[in-house]
C-alpha cells in the first residue's frame, strides 16, 4: 500500500518530502529506495527504532514550528477521537493556534495532521494520505473540508470500502491525492474516483490496475467535479449528483415554510415524524418466549409483541414474537416467582448472564430490560413504520421500510417512525416514498454509510428528504390517494405487480 501511494506522486526525486507521523519509517525507506534524498520524518514515539537514511525528528508534528515548505507530504496519519486522546495530546491541541482556529473537541486528531500538512506544502505541492472515510461527510469535519476546498483540489480518491487494509480495523479506508493551489483553485479539474465493491484482500495486481487506470470488475471508476464549500462530499458521478439535487429540490414543498419553522431547506423525515431507536433488553433470547409456552392471564398482560429486523420486508413484515416485559411491576425475585411462574422458570436459565449485562449505571434486576429508550412513543395507539437499524447494500437495491400496526414494539435492531399529528400525508404514502429508488439512492450516497452498511438510527433517518403534497393541486392529491391505496393493497396481498404501479406513480412527483 505504501509503495502504491508513493507511485501516485508526480514529484521528482529532487523534491523535498515530509512524512508527519513516520512510525517505523515505511514510507521513508521506500522514498530512499526510489532515490529521494531530501526527506524528513516526524515521530512522537522516541522508542521506535527506524532503519532509514532520512532525517527523523522525534517530536510532535502538531507542535513543531516548521519553516520549510515541501513538495510532497505523504503518510498514514493517526486517527484518534478526542475522547480517546492522551491527556498530554489534548493539552497540546488546546494550545495549538491551528486547532483553536478550525477545530474543537468533537474533532479527530487526524484533522490537524491533514490541515497542517497543507500548510507546510509549497504552492503546487502534493498531499497523499491514507485515512478513514468518515471525515468526508460528518458535520464536525466541515471546517476541514471547507479549508481543503479553499486551498487546493483533489486529483485522486480511492475508496476501499470494506476491503481489509489494516489488521483488526473495520473502518472504511480511503487514499487521496490533493494539490495545494493558493493562486488559482482549479475547479475545472475532475477528481478520479475509484470505489471498491469487493471485500477481498488487496493484492499487487489490483493496485497496479488502479495506477494504470485499467478496468477491473472489483471496483468502479469514474470522474466527478471538485467539491464545494459547505457540502458533504459525495463520491458519486456528476450525473447521479444532479439527480440527487433534483430530488432534494422537489422536496421543497409549497407549505414547508409555514409548517416547519420557515426553513428554506428541503423538508425532512425528522420534520414530519417522531423517530425512536428500539429498546434494549440486554439479552433478547432471555426475553423472547417460545411459541409453545402456555401463559397465565397475568403473564399475557405482562408481555409485549416485538418485530425483529430479520422478519421485515419492504412494505410488510412477517412473524411477530412475544417478549417478557416486567419493568416496574416486579420488585423482588419472590414476587416474580409467585406472580409470573412461567416467566420465572424461563428467565432463571439466563440469570447469570443477565446479571452481567451492561446496565447504564443503574440497578437493573435480571428480569428487567436495561434501556427502554422511547417506550412512551412506542406505546402510542397509532400505526408506525419500522426499519432495521443497519442494512447491507452490497448485493441489493432496496431497504426494508415496513408498515406495522399499533401495539408492536422495536428492539435495538430496529428503528421506529411515527408520522406527526399535523401531517396530512398518509402513512402509506410515506411508506412508498421511503421504499422508493429515490430514497434508496439518496441514502446510498448521502446517508450515514460505513463500508457497505447504511445506518438507520434516529439522526440519519431524520435527514431523509420528503416530498410533501400540494393539497391545493388536485392532480397531486389524486396521486397521493392512488399511491396510498395501492400501498395498502400491496401490504394486504403482496401482489408484486402493484410495486411497479406504485413506483410509477411516485415517479410522477419527481
Amino acid at each position: 500500500m505504501a509503495d502504491f501511494m508513493v507511485s501516485l506522486s508526480s514529484v521528482s526525486s529532487k523534491a523535498k518530502v515530509l512524512e508527519p507521523a513516520c512510525g517505523e519509517g515505511v514510507f521513508l525507506r521506500l522514498l530512499n529506495d526510489r532515490g529521494y534524498k531530501d526527506t524528513i520524518g516526524y515521530e512522537i514515539d522516541a522508542s521506535i527504532k527506524l532503519a532509514t537514511k532520512s532525517k527523523v525528528l522525534f517530536e510532535s508534528f502538531v507542535k513543531a514550528d516548521i519553516k520549510e515548505k515541501y513538495d510532497l507530504v505523504i503518510g498514514n496519519p493517526p486517527y484518534i477521537r478526542w475522547k480517546n486522546l492522551d491527556k498530554d495530546l489534548k493539552i497540546e491541541l488546546e494550545s495549538n493556534a491551528l486547532w483553536k482556529k478550525h477545530f474543537n473537541s468533537l474533532c479527530d486528531y487526524l484533522y490537524i495532521f491533514i490541515l497542517k500538512s497543507v500548510e507546510v506544502l509549497k504552492d503546487g505541492g502534493e498531499l497523499i494520505f491514507i485515512t478513514p472515510e468518515y471525515w468526508f461527510n460528518t458535520g464536525h469535519s466541515e471546517a476541514l473540508r471547507d479549508y481543503l476546498v479553499q486551498h487546493g483540489y483533489f486529483t485522486d480518491i480511492i475508496h476501499f470500502n470494506e476491503t481489509p487494509i489494516f489488521s483488526k480495523v473495520a473502518s472504511s479506508i480511503v487514499v487521496f491525492k490533493y494539490i495545494k493551489s493558493e493562486k488559482s483553485i482549479r475547479v475545472d479539474k475532475k477528481i478520479r474516483v475509484i470505489k471498491f465493491n469487493s471485500a477481498r484482500k488487496l493484492d499487487i495486481e489490483r493496485l497496479t490496475d488502479i495506477l494504470k487506470n485499467l478496468g477491473n470488475d472489483e471496483f468502479q471508476s469514474f470522474e466527478r467535479s471538485q467539491f464545494k464549500v459547505s457540502e458533504r462530499w459525495v463520491l458519486a458521478p456528476d450525473q447521479l449528483q444532479n439527480k440527487l439535487a433534483i430530488f432534494e429540490r422537489k422536496c421543497l414543498a409549497p407549505l414547508s415554510k409555514t409548517l416547519f419553522n420557515g426553513q428554506e431547506d428541503h423538508v425532512t423525515l425528522g420534520d414530519i415524524a417522531d423517530i425512536g431507536n428500539g429498546m434494549v433488553s440486554g439479552l433478547d433470547k432471555a426475553f423472547q418466549l417460545p411459541k409453545d409456552i402456555v401463559l397465565t392471564e397475568r403473564e399475557k398482560k405482562a408481555s409485549i409483541r416485538v418485530l425483529k429486523a430479520k422478519n421485515m420486508s419492504p412494505y410488510f413484515h412477517g412473524e411477530i414474537s412475544t417478549y417478557i416485559f416486567l419493568n416496574g411491576d416486579v420488585k423482588t425475585e419472590d414476587d416474580l416467582k409467585e406472580k409470573y411462574p412461567n416467566f420465572y422458570r424461563w428467565l432463571s436459565q439466563y440469570k447469570e448472564i443477565l446479571d452481567k449485562r451492561y446496565k447504564y449505571d443503574r440497578d437493573i434486576k435480571y428480569w428487567q430490560w436495561v434501556f427502554l429508550r422511547s417506550f412512551n412513543l412506542f406505546s402510542k395507539p397509532i400505526e408506525r413504520i419500522f426499519i432495521p437499524c443497519k442494512e447491507r447494500i452490497s448485493h441489493k437495491d432496496y431497504f426494508r421500510f415496513s408498515y406495522v400496526n399499533e401495539g408492536v414494539f422495536p428492539t435495538q435492531d430496529v428503528t421506529a417512525i411515527f408520522p406527526k399529528e399535523n401531517v396530512r400525508e398518509s402513512i402509506y404514502y410515506l411508506l412508498a416514498l421511503l421504499n422508493s429508488n429515490y430514497v434508496f439512492e439518496w441514502l446510498r450516497y448521502k446517508g450515514v454509510v460505513k463500508g457497505n452498511i447504511v445506518e438507520f438510527s434516529e439522526k440519519p433517518l431524520s435527514s431523509i428528504p420528503i416530498r410533501l403534497i400540494n393539497w391545493s393541486d388536485k392532480a397531486e392529491v389524486e396521486t397521493h390517494n392512488e399511491i396510498s391505496n395501492m400501498c395498502k393493497e400491496y401490504i394486504r396481498r403482496q401482489d408484486d405487480s402493484l410495486i411497479h404501479r406504485i413506483n410509477s406513480r411516485v415517479a410522477t412527483l419527481f
